[in-house]
């Protein structure tokens, strides 16, 4: 069954969320990808076969999107890189975005390091 994957990065942290997923396209390519709108022209760029629908970005509106989706039940796992070295404007909706995954308990990864490892549990496929 595919999962929904959504992924956001912050600006400095776009490459890496790009780098991981090209790394682990195997795996990602089974699912579904949402990604907020600046994150995923990245991705989109670093993955050009790979279909990737897009909301809006971050401080428009898009971490929003994709808590609503979590909400409704239609976001698996969320892999969010976050710069926690920059302050971000839109600061208060990362905190939601951040709230509703622990209160849905959706499988999230905040790292490349936890992305693979997220990966690598079998949650994704073999």
């Amino acid at each position: 069954m595919a999962l929904t994957i959504g992924m956001v990065a912050h600006d400095r942290k776009k490459p890496d969320l790009a780098a991981w997923a090209q790394e682990h396209l195997d795996l990602i390519a089974r699912h579904k990808v949402v990604a907020t709108a600046t994150t995923g022209l990245v991705l989109q760029r670093a993955l050009p076969d790979l279909p990737i629908r897009l909301v809006k970005s971050g401080p428009l509106g898009g971490d929003q999107q994709i808590g609503a989706m979590i909400a409704q039940g239609e976001l698996d796992v969320l892999l969010f890189f976050p710069d926690p070295l920059e302050a971000q404007p839109h600061d208060v909706d990362v905190k939601a975005l951040l709230r509703l995954v622990l209160v849905y308990d959706i499988p999230a990864a905040f790292s490349p390091r936890t992305a693979t490892a997220l990966a690598r549990s079998g949650l994704f496929g073999d």
